[in-house]
């Protein structure tokens, strides 16, 4: 199929995005299939209308780690350190044609043999139902179909049929609409399209004129606020004057015990500190990442991952490796110790421990701000 007769405009129209998966399969279209609505873009890879991969730009690791969480009870392999190296090496890769950094994950997970190949193709055919159900929803948008002559060769994984796929999606849809009045497309609360509810073989004609189109107005996401408060009196380094900015040091606390974290919150309850607890150790590294602590305290005993493993993996990455890491325990023993320094952590609080010991701790490890 030549892939300029569906190729997309750059200004935002009505879709019909079941339109576009029939000619996608009736005309065994090969290729990169790309569909933009609002914040969010949706990708199909497709090699004669067999669909090769399907993500989008909605938290594509999150999804992705959730489905490999769901297979490690039938995968030994698929331990939490794995799933962490999988966002250390990938989520923060620039986005290589024609390969998608979650799609990358995938084909190292079967090259280093944590996956076969039928797993893999298990985990995209999961993966690809959550994805074309949210891409069935788009009702305004444009599109874009990329060749593989533009695209170049990547690894093929697997070839699915996508009538099925498609079939479960839209049963999942009208479920969902007949427990809700609305559903959401493109970031936006809308009434539902009975249109994209039809029957597979029932199927809109795709749109094939410009005549009247907007350009897209994209959603923009409100930025979190930042709360200026005035510092304590009697603290060091105060003073009356506006000009004079106290430093606040953001610190991220990794614990799967929420009571070790309302503790912790509480003990660091200062205007100069912003505490941000974590109690995921799966996740952790992509919220570490996010907020770029000045300082981590780390809990060593957590499900799935222990807190070892998860320095030893920060250490690895660039952005971390000079940030202090404090090991959190309640084992006092001599080799705990040497497992903290062999990870290369920066320190060894045991629990239970005071506010002082705590605030000691936490100072001794944060960055010196220089005075103006």
């Amino acid at each position: 199929m030549n892939s300029r007769s569906i190729v997309g405009y750059g200004a935002t129209q009505k879709l019909h995005p079941l339109s576009f998966l029939a000619q996608l399969i009736s005309r065994q279209v090969s290729g990169h299939f790309k569909l933009y609505s609002g914040t969010n873009s949706w990708s199909l890879f497709l090699n004669q209308g067999k669909l090769n991969f399907a993500t989008d730009t909605e938290a594509p690791f999150d999804r992705l780690d959730r489905h490999l969480q769901a297979l490690s009870s039938e995968v030994s392999g698929l331990v939490g350190a794995v799933r962490v190296q999988l966002r250390l090496m990938f989520e923060q890769s620039p986005k290589q044609a024609p390969l998608t950094p979650d799609y990358q994950a995938i084909s190292w997970l079967v090259e280093q043999s944590h996956l076969t190949p039928d797993q893999a193709s298990s985990l995209i055919r999961a993966m690809a139902i959550e994805v074309i159900e949210s891409f069935l929803g788009v009702q305004e948008g444009s599109y874009d179909l990329l060749g593989l002559d533009d695209i170049g060769e990547y690894p093929v994984l697997c070839q699915l049929d996508l009538r099925p796929i498609v079939e479960i999606c839209q049963r999942n849809r009208r479920q969902n609409l007949m427990a809700s009045p609305s559903v959401v497309s493109g970031g936006t609360a809308v009434m539902p399209n009975t249109s994209a509810t039809t029957s597979s073989n029932a199927v809109a004609p795709a749109p094939t004129s410009t005549k009247g189109l907007a350009e897209s107005n994209k959603t923009t996401q409100s930025a979190t606020a930042s709360l200026v408060s005035k510092p304590k009196s009697g603290m060091a380094g105060t003073s009356a004057s506006p000009d004079v900015r106290r430093a606040v040091y953001t610190i991220a606390c990794i614990d799967d015990s929420p009571t070790v974290l309302n503790a912790i919150q509480e003990f660091l309850n200062d205007k100069s500190l912003n505490v941000v607890p974590i109690n995921d150790p799966v996740k952790a590294l992509m919220q570490v990442m996010r907020c770029r602590p000045d300082l981590i305290l780390l809990d060593v005993t957590m499900p799935n991952l222990d807190g070892y493993e998860l320095c030893s993996l920060l250490r690895r990455h660039p952005s971390f490796r000079n940030t202090p890491i404090v090991m959190v325990t309640g084992n006092t023993g001599f080799i705990d110790r040497a497992k903290a320094k062999l990870v290369r952590s920066s320190g060894y609080l045991t629990k239970p421990f005071s506010q002082s010991e705590l605030l000691k701790m936490v100072f001794m490890h944060l960055p010196v701000v220089e005075p103006n």
